[in-house]
This record gives C-alpha cells, structure tokens and sequence, in this order.
C-alpha cells in the first residue's frame, strides 16, 4: 500500500466527521459565511499554510485560499465547491441539515472534506521536506447559483487573481450513480455550457369571448415550442450533445382575458462552442415566426458557464494514478452529462481536469445529484483525498509532467 492511500485510509474518521459537520450547516451561493469561517479555521491549524479571505484578496467576501509552500518547483491548485442548493433534505440520518430548505444535494460538503484532506496530507509532506513546490487549495463560494451580474463565484475569484502563478489544477466530484471502486474520466469537453433565455411572445390581447378581435399569444406559442424542439431534432446531429428546454411559460390568469404577452424561460446546453453559438442563432430565428402569425416578440440571452474541457493530459494522469494505487478501481470513459460545472471558467485560464468518484450508497434509489434524499458513501472520502493528493504529488516531483 502506498504511503499517501495509507495516510489518506488513516484519516476516514475525521474525513467523515467534517463531511457530516458541514451537512448539517449548509449555505446557499454568496452566502457561505459559516462555511467559510470553519474552512478557514481548519487551514489555520495546518503549520505553514498561509490563508486568505474577503472580497480584498479572493473577490468575494466569502471562500477561503490556503497556500503551503516550500520555496521554489511547481505550483498546483486543488479545487473545490462549497455552496449548497435551495432543497428540503428528506434523509433521516442523524447529520440532517439543520438549515431547512437548505441542502448539501450536489456533494461539495464531500468535496470540501477531500480537499481539507489533501491539505492536510499534502502539507506533512511537504513540511517533512519529501516535496518541494507550491500547492493553492482554492475553496470556491457560490458553484451552483448566479448572481445579480448573472456571474457565478469562479469568475470573481479569477479576476481576484487566485490562479496567478499556477501552473495545473484539479479537481473532483462526487458520483452518487456509480458505486465506491469506480471513477470516471473524460478527456477534452465533458459537461455542458449553460445559457439561459428569456422571451415574450406578444399579442394585442383581447375578451375571450370575441378572439377573432385579438391577436393572441397563446396560439402562437405550439408552433414556437415545437420549432424550439425541431432546433434540436433537425438542426444538430444525434451524436453531438445539446439540448434547449422550455422550463417555464407564464402568462396572467382569467377565465375571460385572452392575455397580451406570453412569457417563456428555458436554458441551453452544448458541448461545442461553435454549436453553442448556433443555438442562439436558431432559437433566435425560431421566434421570428411569431411576426408571421401576427405577433411580435423580445428575446434576451444570458451567456452563462463556458462548457467543462478537461485537459487530456491531466486526465491521463488521474488514470495512471488510479491504475497504480488503486488497480481494483473500474474506471469508465465518456463525457460526464449535460450539467454544468464552473470549474470551466477555470480551465479556461490554466489547464486543468476534473474526475467523478464513485460514492452510490448501498439504497441508491432517487439519491442523485439535486434530489431531497441525495447521500454519498463516506467511503470513497480516502479514495478522493488519495487520488487528488498523489496526483499532485508526482507533479510537484516531476513524475507528472504537461
């Protein structure tokens, strides 16, 4: 067994304790305070880490960067997600969250305590002189929402300068479909930029009982939706990855008004950015058919988070480090879905990668990713703290190279 999955093993309980502690306390996007001062204080108590926060050094008031550092060599960032989602948990064990309506149902309550883990690994290590280099632990607020600038955190911290003299990055997720003993890897694009729209498709409205004296919305809106889906169906191929969704369609209510505006919400998904550009392009074109049936229309789109391109040697290295400490592992290839991830704005800057780690709970059943009843294994914790750390260890000796 090698040193680092001995260390890592050594660690469970205290991996599961803090997994469990930030459970129970889970805050929404840019509200991460508690979290934040918990982070900090447990990188404070790791000797020479150097440790930041506030809007002044990381761009946001909350989220926490440690740095530990032995002089000069390679400098590598270990990346995780701390926000949770607006969900009531409907688990009954006894680490529930005590925020209701406030729910750790992605897993970064699982990717915070690896890569506190990997801190504290990587930081014995290096103070016992067996690495020499520069490793940044970057625990990033607000992954899961957007604020009133239609930005998530990973862009503020990057403007901050965060990842200023890094020369790689990684990363992890939590996979609550595929058992503890399995990752998945994909090399190039693997999950999908998020752009969201909204539109109003408008008429003059009128009485319901005289609707050949109006124009009305409502009529229009089967030829606009199912011509959304032909954008889909007909105007990409069945082999690339893309997806636009109507999410949402509101109008005011009366039995006797036929209403002047119909109001539509929705979000698009690609891998490719040329097909991302030309899925604007056509949903734009698509709503052009309102003034044809005698209506007009307003259209605004919301460019979100580039699509997640994992840099292929970075991969490559996760999977010769799963082979060689973990070779009972299975490790699966393809891209990851169509679920966003703003780690891509941050693999955009610096090459960097991101694997999915197998944590299925024996009584899978609906505990995915966003549900009320997500859970993890709290076994595959050591598995996450080893990869992520012997990773950055051969890098740092030169094992690894880009």
């Amino acid at each position: 067994m090698s040193s680092t999955l001995h260390q890592a093993i050594k660690m469970k309980q205290k991996l599961q304790d803090t997994r469990r502690q930030l459970h129970q306390y889970p805050e929404l996007s840019f509200q991460e305070y508690k979290t934040t001062k918990y982070i900090q204080h447990y990188l404070e108590q790791i000797d020479g880490m150097e440790v930041v926060t506030g809007t002044e050094n990381i761009g946001l008031p909350t989220g926490v960067v440690g740095t530990i550092s032995s002089g000069s060599g390679p400098n590598i960032a270990i990346r995780s997600d701390i926000d949770a989602l607006p969900i009531y948990e409907e688990n009954e064990h006894e680490y529930v969250s005590k925020n209701k309506g406030i729910m750790h149902a992605c897993g970064h309550d699982a990717h915070t305590t690896i890569a506190l883990g990997v801190a504290s690994l990587l930081s014995e290590k290096m103070n016992a002189g067996e690495i020499k280099g520069t490793v940044k632990f970057i625990f990033q607020p607000a992954e899961e929402d957007m604020d009133e600038e239609g930005l998530t955190g990973s862009p503020y911290l990057i403007n901050a300068g965060v990842l200023e003299g890094v020369d790689a990055i990684l990363a992890l997720h939590v996979n609550p479909e595929q058992p503890v003993g399995e990752i998945q890897l994909n090399e190039g694009y693997s999950m999908a930029s998020i752009d969201t729209f909204d539109a109003c498709i408008k008429g003059s409205g009128g009485h319901a009982a005289y609707p050949h004296l109006s124009t009305d919305p409502i009529s229009m809106l089967p030829s606009v939706l199912e011509n959304i889906q032909g954008i889909i169906s007909r105007r990409t191929s069945p082999l690339e990855p893309a997806v636009i969704s109507v999410t949402s369609i509101e109008t005011v209510p009366s039995y006797n008004v036929i209403p002047s505006e119909v109001k539509l919400q929705g979000t698009i998904r690609s891998y490719n950015p040329e097909r991302r550009n030309m899925l604007k392009k056509e949903l734009q074109n698509t709503l052009e058919l309102v003034k044809t049936l005698g209506g007009e229309y307003e259209l605004t789109i919301h460019d979100g988070e580039p699509a997640l391109n994992n840099h292929p040697t970075i991969t490559k290295w996760f999977e010769q480090t799963t082979k060689d400490l973990l070779p009972d592992f299975h490790i699966h290839h393809g891209p990851f879905g169509l679920g966003g991830e703003d780690f891509s704005h941050m693999t955009e800057i610096v090459p960097g990668a991101v694997f999915f780690l197998g944590a299925k709970v024996d009584n899978q059943k609906d505990r995915g990713l966003h549900m009320p009843k997500f859970d993890i294994n709290e076994d595959a914790l050591p598995y996450g703290v080893t990869l992520l750390s012997e990773t950055a260890i051969r890098y740092i000796k030169g094992l690894y190279t880009l």
